[in-house]
């Protein structure tokens, strides 16, 4: 039952990495100003929400109970989008959906730049992990010490 919910857990990640890491990635830029006035909200909005996706990783990746389901298959889907973009580049970026919005557009500069293949390494991690794989649900209790009865010689 872990791995089917680090399995659902996955596949929002690899959601949430296409749609607010693509939006983020194509809005951040906002940021740069030739200005010295505050940062433009749309660029500060962009930060937030790759930060969000950025929390929902690193959670996925430090809690141990959840499975490594959740963020290693979404980090070989990008690590084999990534090696397809080097083999044959017109593919993968073919392969790119929504390229029309700002998702797909965005989705497309992380992958260029390489910034999803660094993204894809990070996730594979808990894999290799064999703690990760199982759960502590029969933990032996020696930890606990039993005192023995007085024997009254002492006291």
């Amino acid at each position: 039952m872990r791995h089917l919910i680090g399995l659902i857990l996955g596949l929002a990640l690899a959601v949430a990495v296409f749609f607010a890491a693509g939006w983020g990635a194509e809005h951040v830029p906002a940021l740069v100003g030739h200005s010295v006035a505050l940062p433009s909200r749309t660029g500060l909005i962009g930060l937030g929400v790759m930060l969000g996706a950025g929390v929902l990783l690193g959670i996925l990746l430090a809690v141990p109970a959840v499975s490594p389901l959740a963020t290693g298959l979404p980090g070989l889907l990008l690590l084999g989008w990534t090696a397809l973009l080097a083999v044959s580049s017109h593919r993968a970026l073919a392969w790119i959906p929504l390229q029309g919005h700002t998702f797909g557009a965005g989705f497309r500069i992380l992958l260029l730049n390489g910034t999803l293949a660094l993204l894809g390494m990070a996730m594979i991690v808990p894999m290799f992990l064999p703690s990760r794989w199982r759960t502590d649900r029969y933990e032996d209790d020696s930890d606990v010490l039993e005192v023995p009865a007085p024997t009254g010689l002492l006291s």
